[in-house]
């Protein structure tokens, strides 16, 4: 089976932001994203949760993206922009793809 390398964008936002950034990542043409509730975890400032959070204000969500090498940094800096803005991180790994046309 054939496999294509590309890179996998994995950023983690405060959910408020996270219609401007499904609105960016449209407006920079990129083929599709995931967005996943995060429900917990444990960060520089310790163990948190939303478990009982009236609001979607102090949650987050997981947002991944697959691109091509060539397309990363064209996508990465306005990404970079909009996160730094809040609470967030946002990690770059090296994964395979089946359908390599598809990103």
């Amino acid at each position: 089976m054939e496999m294509h390398a590309k890179k996998r964008i994995e950023i983690l936002l405060e959910a408020p932001a996270q219609k401007r950034l499904t609105d960016l990542l449209d407006r920079l043409d990129v083929n599709g994203y995931t967005v996943l509730p995060v429900i917990g975890g444990k960060g520089h400032h310790g163990v948190w949760s939303r478990e009982g959070l009236p609001s979607a204000a102090g949650t987050m969500v997981s947002v991944s993206v697959i691109a091509s090498e060539e397309r990363l940094n064209e996508v990465m800096e306005p990404i970079f922009e909009l996160v730094r803005r809040h609470i967030g991180i946002v990690t770059v790994s090296d994964v395979m793809v089946v359908r390599g046309d598809r990103f």
